[in-house]
């Protein structure tokens, strides 16, 4: 598994690419036949296609989102593919019924080799700068786009552990970027940087231990076709689910590409 070059204090800074990468080679894609996957918000858009994905890549997966019916819906669309998703009842500001759910997974799948964590709010009202924003709005997008997606992870993290295995992506945002930070939507902003920081953490924490660790940045939608941008942000999520054991570590990507914090 490629580590994480040191910085000040040996602590990590930035990712890298598995050797031969520098070449413009992209990492082939681990095995996936038999792997079980976690996907949070699967049951629309970019939740859907990434499960499509997956399933396709042979994995075993684990739909989860607030609407059963919805998610039915969802997986009866995937004709034949359907028979590896299963639908589960998933809302990541209900610590219980997140519990009960991995706690399902161990018990009939026996394991998780995959976590997205893509379900993502933002609400109407995060139309303010930081100064005039209530605070309330932002708890809430915490709730669900940290602090949901962070119990998620800690859930499935002893499954990994126990199968010296695990590909974590978490879906993120440019707008969560510190380079380009700007005063608008600051609760959703706030809350994706914040993932990309939990990133670096779980990263560190998890390296060598068999689970890599890495971010997606949301691809910008061309005029008239956001179907463009929901494949090409799933093909990067689905390449770094699916990553070799020597591949990168607490990065942030676009297009199968670094992307700077």
């Amino acid at each position: 598994m490629s580590a994480l070059p040191n910085g000040a204090g040996g602590r990590p800074e930035t990712p890298v690419y598995p050797l031969g990468s520098r070449s413009g080679r992209r990492p082939p894609a681990g095995p996936a036949e038999g792997r079980v996957a976690l996907v949070s918000g699967g049951d629309h858009g970019l939740g859907l296609r990434i499960v499509r994905m997956l399933a396709e890549r042979g994995m075993r997966v684990v739909l989860g989102c607030r609407s059963v019916d919805s998610g039915r819906a969802a997986a009866a669309a995937l004709g034949s593919l359907a028979g590896r998703v299963a639908v589960r009842e998933l809302d990541l500001t209900d610590e219980a019924g997140v519990r009960r759910l991995v706690s399902w997974m161990e018990l009939q799948l026996r394991r998780c080799d995959v976590l997205v964590n893509n379900a993502t709010v933002l609400f109407d009202d995060d139309g303010h700068v930081p100064t005039g924003i209530d605070l309330a709005v932002v708890r809430r997008t915490l709730d669900n786009n940290l602090f949901g997606a962070w119990h998620l992870t800690q859930s499935v993290a002893p499954l990994m552990r126990a199968g010296r295995y695990g590909r974590v992506v978490n879906i993120s945002s440019d707008l969560a970027s510190l380079t380009s930070m700007r005063c608008d939507l600051p609760a959703y902003r706030i809350s994706k940087c914040a993932l990309n920081a939990l990133t670096r953490m779980l990263a560190d924490e998890l390296a060598g231990e068999g689970v890599l660790v890495n971010a997606c940045c949301r691809e910008p939608a061309p005029p008239g076709d956001t179907d463009a941008a929901v494949s090409a942000t799933a093909d990067t999520a689905t390449w770094l689910a699916t990553l070799p054991d020597d591949g990168p570590t607490g990065g942030f990507f676009r297009g199968r590409t670094p992307v700077g914090w």
